[in-house]
C-alpha cells in the first residue's frame, strides 16, 4: 500500500539518520504492531496514548526486548500521531536503508526442496555475482516449483524453476 509506505518513510529515515542500530528493536516492534488487536487498542478513542505505549512496551519486555530511548521516542511519536499501523512498514524501510548502507541485500530463495547448508554455501557466490551485491539468504520451500529455484532480491527475480520453464513452453505453444 503506497500510502503506508509514504507515511512510514520519514520515520524510518529519521531514525536511520541518527546512526542508531535499532534493527532488532524495530523488527520486534513491527511484528507486534502488525497484530490487529494492538492496532484496534491503539486506535481506540477510550485508550490514552500513554496506555497504548505501556502496553506495547510491556509486550516487548515480555519478549526480552528493551527499547532504546530513540526507539521509545519513535514509538511515542507514532502512537501520538495515530500511525501504529505504519510500524511494520517503518521497520521494513529502516531495514532496507541499513542494507543499502552495508551493501548487503535480502535474498529470498524459493526451492522445490530443502536446501542444505553446503548447497547454499555453494550457490551464494554465483547469486552474488549475478545480482552484483552481497546477499543475506532466506530459504523458502515451495513444492509448486517442481524443481530448480526462484530468487528474489528487491524487485529483481531470477526464476530457473521447472514451473517457470513449463509456463514459458505453454505460452510458446499457445501463441
Amino acid at each position: 500500500m503506497a500510502e503506508i509506505a509514504t507515511i512510514a518513510r520519514p520515520y524510518a529515515e529519521a531514525l536511520f539518520r541518527t546512526g542508531a542500530d535499532a534493527a532488532a528493536e524495530l523488527s520486534a516492534l513491527g511484528a507486534i504492531a502488525a497484530d490487529p488487536q494492538l492496532q484496534a487498542l491503539a486506535g481506540s478513542p477510550g485508550v490514552s496514548d500513554t496506555l497504548a505505549f505501556n502496553v506495547v512496551n510491556d509486550v516487548l519486555l515480555r519478549q526480552g526486548v528493551t527499547l532504546s530511548p530513540l526507539v521509545a521516542n519513535l514509538l511515542r511519536t507514532v502512537i501520538d500521531n495515530g500511525r501504529v499501523a505504519a510500524l511494520p512498514e517503518i521497520a521494513a524501510q529502516y531495514h532496507t536503508l541499513v542494507n543499502q548502507r552495508t551493501g548487503v541485500y535480502d535474498a529470498t530463495i524459493e526451492s522445490a526442496f530443502a536446501i542444505g547448508a553446503q548447497q547454499l554455501a555453494d550457490l551464494m557466490p554465483a547469486l552474488e555475482k549475478r545480482f552484483g551485491c552481497r546477499l543475506q539468504p532466506q530459504v523458502v520451500v515451495d513444492p509448486s516449483l517442481i524443481g530448480g529455484i526462484r530468487v528474489r532480491v528487491g524487485d529483481e527475480v531470477l526464476d530457473t524453476s521447472v514451473r517457470a520453464r513449463l509456463d514459458q513452453m505453454k505460452v510458446a505453444l499457445t501463441a
